[in-house]
């Protein structure tokens, strides 16, 4: 079986090759005749955040709904886990944050030790909460909620999740934990370990439209996808990178 991947590159954000120089190619600006040309500063690193959804938890591996509900990684999950880190170590990060539930943390510790960052808790990067889903099958929610699982079936919406989170407060989450992440490091690589939903909200809002349970992005355990920062503005550079993965691992899993 061939491995999936798009080719995501993660390496330490550098500063974009000058294109002109002088002397060991430092760019320069046109000075009055009779002064010397000064060196432009260099430009600082962009800021990245490299978004990390969690391995294989053991209600992944039996198709449940987890939400913030806090089932472990399986064996597999933890074997991901290790995978990425392998793919990750040696390389630079300005941070590591991750969601507290144990999916998350326990991808978040095995990477960590690869990276030699230890792993800050955030519950801002919890799952959406799913209320009276949550810990279920979806042919048990079909049977036990049919109203409102037609309306998901016909148009996914979190505000159809009975005493769920709903879309506007998900999404006002996701985005205010993101703005405090790239704010506390403006430079430099940050990887944050989360959720599916999670991830689509970020993804999300770069784009420019609330997901609210739309999920177009194929977001796989143990994926890598990146953020960026460039001219003052967020754009997308790469979205569910799971090279890192050997063949066997890489196939789709339930949400969460």
């Amino acid at each position: 079986m061939e491995k999936v991947s798009i080719g995501i590159e993660i390496r330490p954000a550098r500063p974009e090759p000058p294109e002109t120089g002088g002397a060991n190619n430092a760019p320069t600006v046109e000075e009055p005749e009779g002064f010397a040309a000064a060196p432009l500063p260099a430009r600082p690193s962009p800021a990245r955040v490299v978004l990390i959804r969690h391995g294989q938890s053991t209600w992944n591996r039996e198709h449940r709904i987890q939400g913030q509900l806090d089932p472990p990684l399986s064996e597999e999950g933890r074997r991901q886990a290790s995978l990425l880190g392998s793919r990750l170590g040696g390389r630079k990060f300005a941070g590591l944050y991750a969601s507290d539930l144990k999916r998350a943390f326990e991808t978040a510790e095995l990477i960590g030790r690869s990276v030699g960052c230890e792993p800050v808790p955030m519950s801002a990067l919890r799952e959406i909460f799913l209320g009276a889903w949550e810990g279920m099958r979806t042919d048990e929610i079909a049977e036990r909620f049919p109203e409102a699982w037609a309306s998901w079936v016909e148009e996914p919406d979190w505000d159809c999740v009975p005493g769920g989170e709903g879309a506007a407060a998900f999404d006002a989450r996701v985005g205010a934990a993101m703005d405090e992440i790239v704010g506390r490091h403006p430079h430099g690589d940050v990887l944050v370990v989360t959720h599916g939903g999670v991830i689509q909200i970020a993804l999300h809002r770069i784009v420019g439209r609330p997901s609210r349970g739309l999920f177009p992005f194929k977001i796989q355990n143990a994926s890598i996808s990146v953020i960026e920062k460039r001219d003052g503005r967020m754009v997308i550079s790469g979205v569910n990178d799971v090279g890192h993965l050997e063949p066997m691992l890489v196939n789709e899993v339930g949400p969460g």
